[in-house]
């Protein structure tokens, strides 16, 4: 159990502020504290007293009036436009930013580097990648200010790859980067989709750090993790945390967040709660506790979700909505749909995504008709649906077999909300379609797709294929992933799985041969149960679990007792030619059962037990923990990397459709 302290919150760091040399001197400022009828009534005297006055009243927040007093000053200064920048983007106006950018113009302050840093920035404030460019196309002295600010504007319109070139650029003229210079190239390089070939070139940026001796830098390192973490590089986003000498909460917060994210939800736990023992002055913030309880939704760990949930409390964190939503998640995947719902209800104020939480906690369970009911409350309550309402709600109908309702949703994205379908939207219809047995029109969707289909699309399609059994079209869409996704060996696995199971073993022996000869191998299935406050893993063959042979044992009891009571061992699911007793050996060693059985030992009379799988749950599995429920009179919630399986009473909440 952890014990949690309560140290001091402490201050998020502030947003890189660039001090920048001034290229003109001004007056001394006197701040006179007008107000609008008496600005209005000013009569321009000299050149000090009419910048003095708009500086002033751009302070107040009166741009209007500091506009009309700019075009009676002739010598405006450049302190006085600088203002005038920053009080445009205060007012969110940009008619009136481009007014004091016409008038920089005709004052002759276009080639000042400081000014062209700001209205850079301005731009990028409202989005205006376009003028942003041209401020810095147009200025004939950039200094390292001006090209940062366009790397910064670049990389928050997702232009990376633009960012990257003009980097280059840069360095071949000789103009040394400095530490934010470092931190923009390093947010560009997954800024685009995080290409893959941009991987290669954040190393390099990385090794131009270690050379130039940034490294020790806080923010270049604490970027660093978060490339390396998006680009699913775990150990190499490890290493840079290890070698930092300082760590501020960012820096936690984005080391937690690269476990949470690349399916190692384990580590994110025990590096949050090393966080908290070691480092009593560093207090999480929302950032962090949103990566944790996404960790905990990944474990199905109710008891660690329900301590967090209370540290949430303590720490005032329960009124940010980033947070809630992920509350809501946590409950829900922890098999408690009732309290995410409990917590959904007592939030003040809702946005889209704690709406989608909703929806998609729903869906998971399989309770498609709810995920829609909620998904057109939403509607009505005046919330527009983002993409990822259409993802979520899609999903439930794809779980729930809701195929026209789908339909029905899919056709209104751009038709009634002016949402194009992505490529995941068009990966949920093919899944919805394929579920049902209506593969030919899924294959058709792909066909008239008005987009690259892409592994997300061709990967459902394999995996309906895989529900049954069309070698036909798991063929076509297996030689698609192969060249797309040449290292998944997910892939692989599941066209030998369909091989299998029509009884094809020289395709199977094909793949295989395929696998080895690209130096792949099957992602072992792993699963984790919670008990007394502890998680346990577990692997197909695990032999450092001091009570395997316990649970072996124990398998092997159960597994006799209830074929006599009409269970049969599914062992199509093994992808070798044995004979029978040999597959049901392997196959009562599956991770899942494992599990089982750990928990039928380790948890109370009445205590459900709850375990996730990193894979699909294999049929023989799914059969064999129906019967266990009914058999030990046991309620066990197993989620799969595609839902819930809620067993009870020798029946499954999904009624065999996954």
């Amino acid at each position: 159990m952890w014990a949690f302290h309560s140290p001091q919150i402490a201050q998020s760091p502030s947003h890189h502020a660039t001090h920048l040399p001034r290229t003109s001197a001004k007056p001394p400022i006197c701040f006179v504290n007008l107000n609008p009828a008496t600005a209005s009534a000013a009569t321009p005297t000299t050149t000090s007293n009419n910048n003095q006055l708009i500086q002033s009243l751009c302070k107040q927040g009166n741009l209007k009036q500091a506009l009309k007093l700019l075009s009676h000053e002739p010598e405006p200064t450049q302190h006085t436009y600088e203002l005038l920048i920053l009080s445009c983007t205060h007012q969110n106006s940009l008619p009136d930013a481009q007014s004091v950018h016409r008038h920089l113009l005709e004052n002759g302050f276009d080639q000042d580097p400081f000014l062209a840093t700001k209205l850079i920035n301005m731009y990028s404030f409202f989005g205006s990648i376009h003028d942003a460019r041209k401020v810095f196309d147009k200025t004939r002295r950039r200094t390292i200010y001006v090209y940062n600010a366009l790397f910064r504007a670049l990389t928050l319109g997702g232009h990376g790859e633009e960012v990257l070139s003009l980097y280059r650029r840069m360095n071949s003229l000789g103009i040394p980067s400095d530490r934010f210079t470092y931190t923009y190239v390093l947010k560009a390089c997954v800024a685009s989709d995080c290409l893959i070939s941009l991987l290669k070139k954040g190393k390099e940026i990385h090794a131009q750090i270690l050379r130039r001796g940034y490294e020790a830098h806080v923010h270049i390192a604490t970027t660093l993790v978060d490339m390396y973490a998006r680009f699913g590089c775990v150990s190499y986003a490890r290493f840079v945390f290890n070698e930092m000498p300082v760590k501020n909460v960012v820096s936690w917060s984005a080391m937690i967040a690269c476990y949470a994210k690349n399916g190692r939800p384990f580590e994110a736990l025990e590096l949050f709660r090393e966080m908290i023992l070691e480092n009593q002055d560093l207090c999480p913030n929302s950032v962090t506790m949103v990566s944790v309880l996404q960790a905990c939704a990944a474990l199905a760990a109710l008891e660690q979700g329900r301590l967090i949930h209370g540290y949430i409390l303590r720490r005032g964190l329960d009124d940010i909505l980033p947070v809630i939503s992920a509350l809501v998640t946590m409950y829900a995947r922890c098999g408690k749909l009732e309290l995410g719902q409990q917590v959904f209800d007592q939030m003040d104020k809702r946005d889209v995504v704690s709406w989608n939480s909703l929806i998609s906690s729903y869906g998971v369970h399989g309770f498609g008709k709810k995920a829609i009911q909620i998904f057109e409350e939403m509607i009505h309550k005046g919330v527009l649906p983002s993409p990822i309402s259409f993802v979520s709600v899609l999903g439930a109908c794809s779980h729930a077999g809701l195929v026209e309702e789908g339909k029905i949703l899919f056709q209104s994205m751009h038709k009634k909300y002016g949402i194009y379908p992505s490529v995941e939207h068009y990966a949920c219809m093919v899944d919805l379609l394929g579920r049902a047995n209506r593969l030919e029109e899924a294959a058709k969707v792909i066909q008239d797709m008005r987009i690259e289909p892409g592994p997300k699309v061709w990967g459902s399609l394999l995996g309906s294929c895989r529900i049954h059994c069309n070698v036909e079209l798991a063929e076509r869409a297996g030689m698609r992933l192969f060249e797309l996704e040449p290292t998944n060996a997910g892939n692989y696995v599941l066209l030998a799985d369909i091989y299998a199971e029509a009884g094809m073993w020289e395709g199977v022996k094909r793949v295989k041969k395929l696998l080895g000869a690209r130096g792949l191998q099957k992602v072992p299935g792993r699963s984790w149960i919670e008990a007394k406050r502890k998680i346990y893993s577990f692997v197909s063959v695990d032999e450092f679990n001091p009570q395997i042979e316990q649970l072996h044992a124990l398998l092997v009891k159960l597994s006799t007792e209830m074929k006599e009571k009409g269970y049969v061992p599914q062992t199509k699911v093994v992808l070798y030619d044995l004979d029978a007793e040999e597959k049901e050996r392997i196959i009562l060693g599956h991770s899942e059962k494992l599990a089982v059985a750990f928990g039928l030992i380790n948890t109370s009379h009445g205590e459900t037990i709850r375990i996730t799988k990193n894979l699909r749950l294999c049929e023989d599995c799914h059969s064999f923990t129906k019967f266990i429920s009914k058999f030990a009179n046991k309620e066990i919630l197993v989620r799969d990397v595609n839902r819930f399986h809620h067993f009870r009473d020798g029946v499954c909440s999904c009624e065999d459709y996954w």
